[in-house]
């Protein structure tokens, strides 16, 4: 909470900086009247002089924010390691220290030790506040006063202002781009990890998955079965059947919406179909569960079928529904986006609507379809509550849709779930099934950026 006040301090203060920097630029200008012998607007080095107020500032801030935690444990960890505390293990230690200060821990449930080694800590953090109030409000100060104090006609404030701008954006893009390299570097680790333990001639082809392990050798499963075939096909046999459903339903609905649906139609049937993008997951795992998984049921014993209660059938056609919004939404933009010049061209050549759509329209937006359609693959392979609650968790290698079957993701949530051994083959092996959906994933992408750029190249 100190934090989200000394940073809104630091916005009070830079705006109030940025007034005193325009103002000052008109001063030195000899008046409103004589602004043009500035090398930028007014604005621009008001903005300067915020800049230089703010940000050195603000990047003292976060690193205080990001590394106090551990600095005040260093701090204490002389006294942690004294006296009866000694052997205890130390995050612990510091982890009821900080529930203690906070009063999440009550003071008579803990020793005498822990009590005076919580109070330092207490001082040390204020100290600490007291420190990072001056230090910041210090440097925003002299930082908006170097600025103003350097404010002349001469100044390149605009320069200053977009190069910083400029830095800023590349700094921010860097961290997307670096985030999602650690996070695939991280996954790629632990799954070598995995395959340290478990071979992966076994994760690939293995047509069994138990990833429960013993704790002792004579116990039932000791060494885990780790086949994930079963939870590749539980996965292509869902995302299948919601495809099935969802493609054909949102492309069609996407070309009557775009195409041949009156104004009044359209107005209320698009927004319509975009509320059920809306609705939370678990509300279609819940219909899945208790109304569709039942009525295949009764319907498939009404003819004979042996089906259980929990089916990929259920799960994929309430995927499926829940991925037709997707489909129909992107689809119907991108058909909107077919210039209008295209489709009288083909009317006037004689074509009728229908040939239109199908010969022109369609062949111009199938860039934009197809990334629709991998985006809601993307959805089905990565949907989770649907699963779990409709298609259950036993991990069984089979093609019939009758029969309960897993995904890949609903594994990772069961794997990761609880209190897990970070060094036991099976919680490693949800980075493996994570690495594997990633790769799948980047298949998809590169097929997809092939057939954009094909068709691209014909129309543009």
């Amino acid at each position: 909470m100190q934090t989200l006040y000394l940073f809104l301090v630091l916005l009070l203060l830079a705006t109030l900086v940025y007034h005193f920097g325009r103002k000052r630029a008109i001063a030195v200008a000899g008046g409103q009247d004589w602004v043009q012998s500035l090398h930028s607007l007014p604005s621009y080095y008001g903005l300067y002089a915020a800049v230089w107020a703010a940000l050195p500032a603000m990047l003292l801030l976060g690193l205080w924010a990001a590394f106090q935690d551990t600095i005040l444990a260093t701090l204490i960890t002389g006294e942690l390691t004294a006296g009866e505390l000694k052997g205890q293990r130390l995050e612990f230690l510091i982890n009821d220290i900080k529930a203690l200060t906070r009063g999440g821990l009550a003071a008579r449930d803990a020793s005498p030790e822990l009590r005076a080694v919580a109070e330092t800590y207490a001082r040390y953090q204020q100290l600490s506040q007291i420190l990072i109030w001056v230090l910041v409000l210090g440097l925003a100060l002299g930082g908006g006063s170097l600025a103003l104090k350097a404010t002349h006609p001469e100044l390149r404030a605009r320069n200053h202002v977009e190069s910083t701008v400029l830095v800023i954006l590349v700094v921010f893009s860097s961290i997307a781009i670096l985030t999602t390299f650690g996070i695939v570097l991280s996954v790629l680790f632990e799954s070598i990890r995995f395959f340290q333990k478990v071979s992966w001639q076994e994760f690939l082809f293995g047509l069994h998955w138990s990833p429960q392990i013993a704790l002792r050798a004579d116990q039932v499963a000791a060494s885990g079965a780790f086949g994930a075939v079963p939870l590749f096909a539980g996965t292509m046999l869902i995302s299948v059947i919601a495809m099935a459903l969802a493609v054909p339903i949102g492309l069609m609905s996407a070309i009557y919406l775009s195409e041949y649906a009156p104004r009044v139609v359209r107005a209320w049937a698009k927004p319509t179909l975009e509320v059920l993008a809306g609705i939370p997951t678990v509300v279609y795992g819940f219909f899945a569960a208790l109304t569709v998984a039942p009525a295949i049921r009764d319907l498939g014993t009404s003819v004979g079928l042996d089906v259980s209660s929990e089916s990929g059938l259920a799960a994929g056609l309430v995927m499926g529904v829940m991925i037709i919004p997707l489909v129909s939404s992107l689809s119907d933009d991108v058909i909107n986006a077919v210039p209008q010049s295209m489709r009288d061209g083909a009317l006037a050549l004689g074509a009728t609507p229908s040939e239109t759509i199908k010969r022109v329209v369609l062949p111009a937006a199938l860039p934009g379809i197809v990334g629709g359609i991998l985006l809601a693959v993307s959805r089905a392979i990565g949907e989770t509550m649907i699963v779990v609650m409709a298609a259950g968790v036993a991990a069984n290698l089979t093609a019939n849709p009758l029969e309960s079957v897993t995904t890949v993701t609903v594994q990772i949530v069961v794997l990761l779930t609880g209190d897990q051994e970070f060094d036991s083959a099976k919680t490693l092996a949800a980075f493996a099934l994570g690495l594997t959906l990633f790769v799948v994933t980047l298949t998809l992408n590169v097929i997809a950026l092939h057939i954009v750029r094909k068709y691209r190249e014909q129309y543009e």
